[in-house]
């Protein structure tokens, strides 16, 4: 069961990362981990998601509803997931 829910606005409470949470993953060996997209960009390009686990995230906003981005033909970009 996951804690988080998509779309919510996400602080790591470790670094102080701020993005929006754009995936979960469940492991086989009991931990969550969540992936942040900051909503920052660095140097004109986009900073990668940085995947972590849940119990170092706090919700800090609403951030966007996840209904709002889903296509009709799902797809996917695969380049940072865990």
């Amino acid at each position: 069961m996951f804690k988080h829910e998509l779309g919510r606005k996400g602080r790591d409470i470790i670094t102080g990362l701020e993005g929006i949470i754009v995936g979960r993953a469940e492991h086989i060996f009991g931990c969550n981990t969540y992936g942040i997209a900051p909503q920052v960009l660095k140097d004109g390009k986009r900073i990668d998601t940085e995947w972590l686990d849940e119990g170092r995230i706090e919700i800090i906003g609403n951030g966007i509803n996840a209904a709002d981005v889903r296509v009709e033909v799902p797809g996917c970009d695969y380049r940072d997931h865990p």
